[in-house]
């Protein structure tokens, strides 16, 4: 297989996912949502630092003080730089049991926008929910059972997001001032059984770069929807990817190893892992939220 991707970091985690570039920090934080861990992995020295969560953490954003808003089972909390807890801001709004926090992100206003996901995929009963930074939680809209995809145009006016189980992108206009998406319409599908979208991203240019899990490839698609290229992995199931490095053109990807059977292992003995390759287009910097 012809692949422009390198191993940066040879972690082989259950599940890798949500890499977030720290332009402060020169940085890359991601977490392993079964460990459960956030990490902080400096591409320079090639060292990782594992700070455990106590539960499964979906997803989390930096913040303008220092540290993390994460999502984790039982709703959302700050958290200092080294990981620690401080308090919970708000409590998960549906069951524990059933449902957890999955894909979520700083839009560019500095709020917090974040999916959950039916863990059993057996009904649409998962939403998309903004937390604006008085911690006020907003249903922004439901009907989903696997939220991902979460990402935003150069000029933060169109929003991308995947229901992942419908295999489809869709592209809503997007009010800055508010936080508000509307107007809903389809902006790329898949067809193939391993074709699940899964994290996403946009560079400067507003080329969406989407993770398709089970298929070991990077698709990168124009902002009208038409596909450019796929870019293959070394791994099967690559979940997330982030635009990082001084000049934001290292395209960081981090992948999964769990529920893979033993041949496809011993073909990609560095699934969970993550990759990187060097692209032409920058990426654009994410912005953290103002508490």
């Amino acid at each position: 297989m012809n692949t422009a991707f390198t191993c940066v970091l040879d972690v082989r985690a259950s599940l890798g996912e949500c890499p977030v570039w720290s332009a402060h920090e020169q940085a890359l934080f991601w977490i392993d949502i079964n460990a459960p861990s956030l990490n902080r992995f400096d591409p320079h020295t090639r060292d990782n630092t594992v700070m455990p969560m106590p539960e499964a953490i979906g997803s989390f954003a930096l913040r303008e003080a220092g540290g993390f808003v994460v999502a984790l089972r039982s709703g959302i909390w700050l958290c200092n730089p080294h990981g620690k807890l401080e308090r919970r801001v708000v409590e998960a709004p549906y069951d524990t049991a059933r449902i957890r926090f999955n894909d979520g992100r700083n839009d560019r206003q500095g709020r917090f926008v974040v999916g959950t996901m039916n863990e059993k995929r057996d009904g649409p009963d998962a939403a998309l929910y903004r937390m604006d930074v008085d911690f006020k939680l907003t249903t922004l809209f439901g009907g989903i059972t696997l939220a991902n995809g979460l990402a935003w145009s150069p000029d933060s006016r169109t929003m991308y997001h995947a229901d992942t189980p419908t295999r489809t992108i869709r592209a809503f206009d997007y009010d800055i001032a508010t936080g508000t998406p509307s107007r809903p319409r389809i902006f790329a599908h898949w067809d193939g059984d391993t074709q699940n979208p899964d994290g996403g991203s946009v560079d400067s240019a507003g080329s969406y770069w989407i993770a398709l899990y089970g298929d070991g490839r990077l698709a990168q698609v124009a902002p009208d929807g038409k596909l450019i290229a796929y870019h293959p992995l070394p791994a099967k199931c690559p979940t997330m990817c982030a635009f990082g490095g001084n000049d934001l053109r290292t395209l960081f990807v981090t992948t999964a190893r769990q529920k893979r059977d033993a041949d496809e292992l011993a073909r990609f003995p560095q699934s969970g892992s993550i990759f990187a390759m060097r692209i032409e287009t920058p990426g654009i910097n994410e912005v953290p939220m103002r508490v």
